[in-house]
């Protein structure tokens, strides 16, 4: 690049990460929208809980999946191309959702919709790493995490006053069209790299002289990263953080809440905005600590124990009141941000030239969890089933959501016991070639 070209103008990189930030933040609100919306699912494809587990887990198999091929595709396509098709898959996998008048097309539209977005994430990280100094990229991955986490906000209390007021299937085509603009803008305004119109990348050199990676490469390299000991520790273990945050407040939290204290469905999805914003803020925190104090387990053991005795109390303490179950979960939330270290600590665990291929296996590893655990607590509902139904719909009861939520629990148990094995990182990469 000559040393005469300009800067690309700030405006113009906020505008093409902006884009990109959109979608990633679409794709968490359709994440965990089927938790305000679990009797309307349940009547009108006339199903069960596991069912329903299933058709929201749809999303999950189907991004877990996209992880592998998802880093080949962003260098032999560019974040462009990939964030366009992204968001016209998204577009209509949520469109033959909301149209869809049986199971089966309901569950295909959910899943296109979590392949399509299975990009986001990484095509928010690749456009910031060309449009913005090094020195700002660990300020927009905080800040693209807050903008995930106010889609999945919107999909709470918004979200079901939006049902209530125009049904759900009328929500879910205006989600469509908002990922129909979101790919014509990304057509319109999106480039991959700031050489394209003549401007000056502040991608790293190494970026920009390296051929993409085929598929086959990709897949030795997970082979590889899984021969160190904290790689499928750390692997595993996100899988029971994620997993029961986004169980309850992506699936089974509003329902349960309305089970045991009788609050209304706006009422229940507070609650899980209250936990959403916990887990939210609590993630820089621990990154921060987790930097600061030069100790990667320490916290992650932390969040991991106090996490888990705090779904045994919201889940089995007798008699405790709404106030008190709110003030537990958003101390559990804020111990499961320590979630986010997972990324760090698996890193600093391999050697240098896996570092990519160990982030794609991390964030596989965090929606493995509610992929397993939404259609695991469905079929433990269902086989404590009294035989209740409510509206045209199962209804269970407490009982049956304590004897369901221990899945839950035990993953969580399961955590505590995977990051106390893990080997300290000291924040320093540990790995050799």
């Amino acid at each position: 690049m000559a040393s005469n070209t300009a800067a690309p103008p700030v405006w113009r990189s906020w505008v093409i990460w902006g884009i990109a930030a959109s979608f990633y933040l679409a794709a968490f609100y359709i994440r965990v929208s089927p938790a305000v919306m679990t009797q309307e699912l349940m009547r009108d494809f006339r199903i069960s809980g596991r069912e329903l587990g299933n058709l929201s887990a749809f999303y999950f198999y189907a991004y877990v999946l996209m992880q592998v091929p998802t880093g080949v595709l962003v260098d032999s396509w560019g974040a462009r191309r990939l964030l366009i098709g992204g968001a016209l898959g998204a577009a209509a996998g949520t469109f033959l959702f909301a149209s869809g008048d049986s199971f089966v097309l309901a569950c295909l539209g959910r899943a296109l919709v979590g392949a399509s977005t299975a990009v986001g994430w990484v095509v928010t990280l690749k456009l910031a790493t060309h449009w913005f100094p090094a020195r700002r990229f660990a300020t927009l991955t905080g800040l693209g995490l807050l903008v995930g986490n106010i889609g999945a906000l919107f999909a709470q209390v918004p979200l079901r006053l939006l049902v209530e007021s125009f049904g759900w299937r009328a929500v879910a085509f205006a989600s469509s069209g908002f990922m129909l603009l979101t790919g014509f803008l990304a057509m319109l305004l999106v480039r991959n790299d700031p050489a394209e119109i003549g401007c000056e990348t502040y991608a790293p050199e190494v970026l920009r002289n390296r051929e993409p990676e085929s598929l086959l490469h990709l897949l030795k390299g997970f082979r590889r990263i899984f021969g160190y000991r904290n790689t499928w520790l750390i692997f595993c273990a996100q899988g029971g953080f994620v997993g029961a945050m986004l169980s309850f407040t992506g699936l089974w939290g509003s329902p349960f809440l309305k089970a045991k204290y009788g609050v209304t469905s706006a009422t229940a999805a507070g609650v899980c905005s209250v936990m959403i914003i916990c887990w939210a803020c609590a993630s820089p925190v621990c990154g921060f600590l987790s930097d600061r104090v030069g100790r990667r387990k320490t916290i992650y053991v932390g969040g991991a124990m106090t996490a888990a005795a705090g779904w045994a109390v919201l889940f089995y303490a007798p008699g405790l009141p709404l106030w008190a179950f709110i003030a537990f979960a958003a101390v559990t939330s804020l111990a499961a941000g320590a979630v986010i270290l997972g990324f760090a600590y698996a890193k600093e665990s391999v050697p240098v030239q896996f570092l990519g291929t160990t982030s794609g296996a991390i964030n596989a590893g965090n929606m493995i969890g509610p992929m397993l655990l939404q259609p695991a607590i469905g079929w433990a509902l269902d086989r404590q089933w009294t035989g209740q139904s409510a509206g045209g719909t199962r209804a269970y009861g407490v009982h049956e959501f304590q004897m369901a939520f221990a899945l839950v629990l035990g993953w969580a148990l399961l955590t505590v016991v995977l990051t106390s094995l893990t080997t300290e990182t000291r924040c320093r990469q540990m790995g050799a070639s």
